[in-house]
């Protein structure tokens, strides 16, 4: 195509300007919708990790198959294991933990850090660059020596090691070099020696499940020690560099051979079932959420589609306008490619003015995302229009020229010249290019109903969501964490003292009903699976079982509402040394007593010592959603306080009789005043931590309706500009009609049924495309089948509501026509 046809093309546009702002909108809100989800699909999936040669990198993750637990950290010992057992096919493993501290500010004030313990060869493994001082040494990681005899005096601990986050450098001490060096100030333990600081945005990347710090502000040298008595304690994260041309398969090889080693050897790993799961860094990162973003991805594509068919049968029904201009060029000898260049031209002018206008609706739209988006979303901060986006973005605004402005042009190129040159527009129904427009129709029909069957199923969804009973009363309920009870080597006896403080000035606050606290917190996901069983499991190891175990305060069921199903809950009588009383929920109580009561009966334990330990259930409570709302999870068991130890207890909560939000100053203000180092941190409602419960299926449900909504109407306006086109084309048809005898009631019931009859050519295809793709959303499904009928149905009739809203205006017109003048109408 020339320039020139691009000026003429640009003129008749600005000649019909309804016509082009339409069909302008319709582009750019199918390309911007598709931009901002690519954009995330982009950040989240495709994009390599900001690693040295990211695609090398693993995870390697520990499972206890016997106990059904997946992805657990690896002890020290495993570790090594694993790290010179495959050294064939790696450079390297290195490993991290991650957890929060407060230390003291210079001006004595606390401050909440985050900071991960690596091996002294994590930045070599992961490509960190070191922007000022040095890496980690090996000397920096030796163990610490064993504790002398009896009588000999100790030597003083070896230092911590410490490297700063570039962030945490420039807030906490204004770029100053001269901290490299020197200790840092801390609550207790070995002051760590800051010997570099990281280049900017180094982060870490692992599924929010498993409770890894995205961000650290201090990294330390782990001082690994091998013991291989203690493989009970996990904390590691093991991140491996493939060696080059080393394949998965046969590094997962050399992994499966430790395990075996290690079954083989420790009786722990045997009848727990101890196997490593080698995965690629970004499979593993991705691997919970893949699903619904790809679901996202395929239903935007849909609705560019479906915009890309809206502007197809508008150009459709333009091109059929422009039959006479077509034909006297056409028998004035012009060939087709010279009648089909300036169609063309109009509609590459028309997707080019689109696309731009759709980047500036997607770069407004990825703020909304980022806010809308749920926190287990990996890599939300790195969403952005960038060159992939933008390649992204011209290949769909060039792939909607060909869509809807190659099929039009080579349409309207072929002219009926007899029937055109004579103005005839008697037709037999639909004029030139009519079964083109039939079949576009029937197309944007079926693509707009698989969206709104999958908009049902998430909105189904949603409504379970709600549904779900948390296992506690989030209403007028405050939460929040104080940090600092266990700094400064307290002993039991005087982090108790400190917590029965905490409690009795929080409760003497005015509008404060009840106190408790926790470790963890329900709907926190920060759990860890322990080791619990039966009799049976005293000759039979296999018999033990995973259960979450949390650490409550006496009172903690009340406060929280927590129904009491069997026994009692704690009182401070259990919350003292050498106690073995605990609660479990249901769901324990009946895989270990099914038929019976739980209350008086014995279980094993293991949190406190090295071998599982009996204690008493003294009783039943109902079932407690730890992690998410959408699955119930493990069984629970319940300790006090004072079973480990006092002091584990950090996250609190506060029951009032008014707005739970408004108690944060009295809150912050009582903790002050008991202890100015104690530091408040993360207050919200409990009703907020429902709320982010339900971030991922209201994201899905939001986006996936929102193309649905417009998909829907694109396709009403589709099918309402068919069927106007018909009822003008074959306005002399219907005047001969009505001539003939034909009522009112007669014609509106010719026109309301070809739309119908077309809404259901597209439904039926909707139907079997939908029963086949809504099957990969299952897993972002709660309590709903992905074929739900009920679903399918509601939408099937709403779907047909629509299509009569949009044939009624169309057959309305026609029914409304003068037969005399309809008549003349050429």
């Amino acid at each position: 195509m020339a320039s020139q046809d691009f000026v003429i093309a640009g003129r008749i546009l600005r000649k019909s300007p309804v016509f082009t702002l339409t069909a302008v909108l319709t582009i750019a809100l199918g390309v911007g919708a598709s931009t901002a989800i690519f954009s995330v699909t982009n950040a989240v999936l495709l994009r390599p990790l900001p690693y040295k040669d990211p695609g090398r990198l693993v995870i390697a993750g520990m499972d206890l198959r016997q106990r059904n637990v997946r992805d657990l950290p690896f002890s020290n010992a495993d570790f090594m294991d694993l790290r010179d057992g495959t050294k064939a096919f790696f450079e390297d493993f290195a490993g991290v933990f991650t957890g929060r501290a407060i230390v003291p500010r210079e001006n004595g004030t606390p401050e909440q850090i985050r900071f991960a313990v690596v091996t002294t060869n994590f930045f070599q493994v992961t490509g960190a660059r070191i922007l000022l001082g040095r890496d980690f040494a090996q000397e920096d990681g030796t163990p610490q020596p064993p504790a002398p005899p009896a009588g000999v005096q100790t030597p003083p601990p070896a230092p911590a090691i410490a490297i700063l986050s570039y962030e945490y450098f420039q807030r906490r001490y204004g770029g100053d070099t001269a901290v490299l060096g020197h200790t840092m100030l801390t609550v207790g333990g070995p002051a760590p020696v800051i010997v570099g600081v990281l280049a900017p945005d180094f982060h870490l990347y692992f599924p929010p499940d498993a409770n890894v710090e995205t961000a650290p502000d201090l990294w330390v040298a782990n001082r690994l020690g091998y013991d291989a008595a203690l493989r009970n304690g996990f904390a590691i994260r093991p991140v491996g560099r493939l060696k080059d041309g080393a394949s998965l398969e046969r590094a997962q090889a050399a992994a499966d051979n430790v395990a075996a080693e290690a079954r083989k050897n420790f009786p722990l790993s045997r009848t727990a079932g101890y196997y490593i799961r080698i995965e690629p860094m970004r499979q593993h990162l991705v691997r919970e959420v893949r699903p619904a973003i790809l679901a996202l991805m395929g239903s935007v594509i849909f609705l560019l589609l479906i915009a890309c068919a809206n502007v197809a049968n508008l150009l459709l029904v333009r091109a059929s306008l422009r039959q006479r201009e077509l034909g006297v060029r056409a028998a004035m000898g012009a060939g087709r490619w010279r009648l089909v260049r300036p169609l063309l031209a109009e509609a590459v002018l028309l997707a080019a003015t689109g696309t731009l206008a759709g980047v500036g609706l997607a770069w407004a739209g990825i703020h909304e995302l980022r806010a809308l988006a749920p926190a287990n979303l990996p890599r939300l901060d790195s969403i952005r229009i960038d060159a992939s986006v933008l390649g992204f973005t011209a290949l769909a605004g060039l792939a909607a020229a060909v869509i809807f402005g190659l099929a039009p042009a080579w349409s309207a190129s072929r002219p009926q010249l007899m029937n055109v040159l004579r103005g005839s527009s008697r037709t037999s129904g639909f004029a030139s290019g009519g079964l083109l427009r039939n079949l576009v129709v029937i197309a944007e029909v079926a693509l707009s109903f698989v969206l709104l069957i999958g908009s049902g199923l998430m909105f189904r969804s949603f409504l379970e969501l709600q549904r779900v009973d948390p296992g506690f009363d989030p209403h007028r309920l405050l939460t929040f964490q104080i940090l600092g009870v266990q700094a400064g080597g307290k002993t039991p006896e005087q982090r108790a003292t400190r917590i029965r403080q905490i409690r009795e000035r929080l409760g003497a606050i005015p509008g404060v009903q009840s106190v408790t606290a926790s470790f963890p917190f329900p709907l926190t996901g920060d759990f860890n699976p322990i080791r619990w069983g039966t009799e049976e499991a005293l000759s039979d190891a296999t018999k033990f079982q995973a259960t979450d175990d949390q650490i409550v305060l006496p009172g903690y069921f009340e406060a929280m509402r927590t129904p009491l199903l069997a026994g009692r809950t704690f009182t401070d009588d259990d919350n003292l040394p050498g106690r073995n009383h605990v609660i479990v929920d249901e769901l324990l109580a009946n895989k270990a007593f099914r038929g019976q009561s739980a209350v008086g009966k014995r279980i094993l334990i293991r949190i406190r010592t090295p071998e599982a330990e009996w204690v008493e259930v003294v009783g039943v409570v109902a079932h407690q959603r730890n992690t998410s709302l959408a699955e119930a999870g493990r069984e629970q068991v319940y300790f006090t306080d004072a079973f480990v130890g006092s002091g584990r207890v950090r996250s609190w909560a506060i029951r009032t009789g008014s707005d739970a939000a408004s108690y944060g100053t009295e809150v912050r203000a009582a903790i002050k005043e008991i202890d100015p180092q104690l530091l408040t941190t993360e207050m919200e409602p409990a009703e907020a931590i429902v709320y982010h419960a339900q971030a991922g299926t209201r994201f899905s449900l939001l986006l996936i309706s929102l193309f649905a909504v417009v998909a829907g109407a694109l396709a009403g306006v589709g099918l309402y500009g068919v069927l106007s086109t018909a009822v003008r084309q074959r306005t002399s048809e219907i005047g001969v009609r009505m001539a003939l005898g034909a009522e009112r009631g007669n014609i509106f019931q010719l026109v309301v049924g070809q739309g119908l009859r077309l809404s259901a050519a597209g439904i039926a295809s909707g139907l079997v495309a939908a029963f086949a793709l809504t099957r990969v959303m299952s897993a972002m499904l709660v309590g709903v089948k992905p074929t739900d009928p009920a679903t399918f149905a509601s939408m099937t009739v709403m779907f047909f509501a629509i299509s009569a809203l949009a044939s009624w205006l169309p057959a309305r017109r026609a029914a409304g026509l003068d037969p005399t003048t309809a008549r003349r109408e050429r």
